[in-house]
């Protein structure tokens, strides 16, 4: 772990009575909007001071992201943001792929306007060769798949999914095609809702997930060997 990258403190105050259930949520959108990276230490004292909370709240909230999987809490060395593994990696896809596919088949809200515009964020972040960017357009975009499904229970589900896969995503940047290769396929799926060929949408998907899978499992493997 990067014990020497220390996150000490971040914007805000905790707005209402349920506060380590919003602590845990800003720490997890940080993460998930790449702010937070794997390895990186949260110190208690500093985060509880500039977010108004005791620190037993904060505790509280650390609680909710390590089961979670997103923090690791370190016995005498303190709480660090989490370093995915092969294992996350599965679980992750296998929960992508309940849930994405079914958003494109069935989602009531799809906006396809709105996601050609992620696509077109996407491309020119490719064009600039610009991998951060390029990153955050990808997690817009699943964002946004997940987003038409209405309901605010699978997504808060996904926003879980979004931060654990930041971090997975974040051990492949030493490999910027990666990213690369996923803008053209999220635009094929934008061509086929496009012509209402949603069902072709939800499948093509599910063999996109299992790719990606498949590549970050091989890349860990590498990593470990």
């Amino acid at each position: 772990m990067n014990s020497s990258s220390s996150v000490s403190a971040l914007p805000g105050k905790a707005p209402h009575a349920h506060s380590s259930v919003w602590a845990a949520n800003l720490l997890r959108t940080r993460i998930a909007e790449g702010e937070l990276l794997p390895g990186d230490k949260l110190s208690e004292q500093s985060l509880a001071e500039s977010l108004g909370l005791s620190r037993n709240t904060l505790r509280e909230s650390f609680t909710l992201l390590d089961s979670e999987l997103i923090i690791t809490r370190i016995p005498n060395r303190g709480v660090f943001v989490a370093s995915p593994d092969a294992d996350d990696v599965r679980e992750i896809y296998a929960v992508r792929r309940t849930i994405e596919p079914a958003c494109l088949a069935w989602g009531p809200e799809l906006d396809v306007q709105q996601l050609s515009q992620i696509i077109d964020e996407a491309r020119a972040g490719m064009a600039a060769g610009d991998i951060p960017r390029m990153a955050n357009a990808n997690q817009a975009f699943h964002q946004e798949l997940v987003r038409s499904s209405d309901s605010s229970l699978v997504q808060e589900l996904m926003g879980r999914v979004l931060a654990r896969m930041r971090l997975v995503f974040h051990a492949m940047s030493d490999a910027p095609d990666f990213h690369s290769h996923y803008v053209e396929q999220n635009a094929r799926l934008v061509k086929l809702l496009g012509e209402g060929k949603r069902a072709e949408a939800a499948a093509a998907m599910r063999s996109y997930l299992d790719k990606a899978e498949a590549e970050l499992l091989e890349h860990i493997d590498a990593v470990s060997a």
